[in-house]
């Protein structure tokens, strides 16, 4: 399998954590095993895959993402939404538990392609 275009396909994961038994731990896994390269990030310090979990709380300048996983709930989105959607991403995938109508409209009035589906699920079924 050519792994060129999933280079492309850089992944924010917000809500990181270095512990495996939650979601966004298992995604971090499955984009790293799919040759998919990502960023965590989030209010947790960490190591995730030999990578650093960055601080959400100093909004970093981050270029070239195409696509954030959100692994926060919406009552911890607000603050973070429009850092998020200022990075330019072409897509938001809203993970269950983190529906928001609110930050798809904001994000879809950018032109950024929300989703409301499972990482896991699209990066297991091909369909990432």
């Amino acid at each position: 399998m050519d792994n060129v275009p999933n280079k492309i396909k850089l992944t924010l994961v917000v809500g990181a954590t270095a512990n495996p038994e939650r979601y966004a731990y298992r995604a971090a896994d499955l984009l790293q095993s799919k040759g998919i390269s990502f960023i965590p990030i989030g209010i947790k310090k960490g190591i995730v895959f030999g990578k650093e979990i960055l601080d959400l709380r100093q909004k970093p300048i981050l270029e070239g993402i195409h696509t954030v996983t959100l692994y926060l709930g919406p009552s911890n989105q607000s603050e973070w939404i429009d850092y998020l959607i200022g990075l330019g991403p072409k897509r938001i995938i809203f993970n269950p538990g983190t529906e928001n109508l609110k930050a798809y409209s904001q994000a879809r009035s950018t032109g950024i392609e929300v989703l409301e589906a499972c990482t896991l699920v699209l990066l297991t079924t091909g369909q990432f």
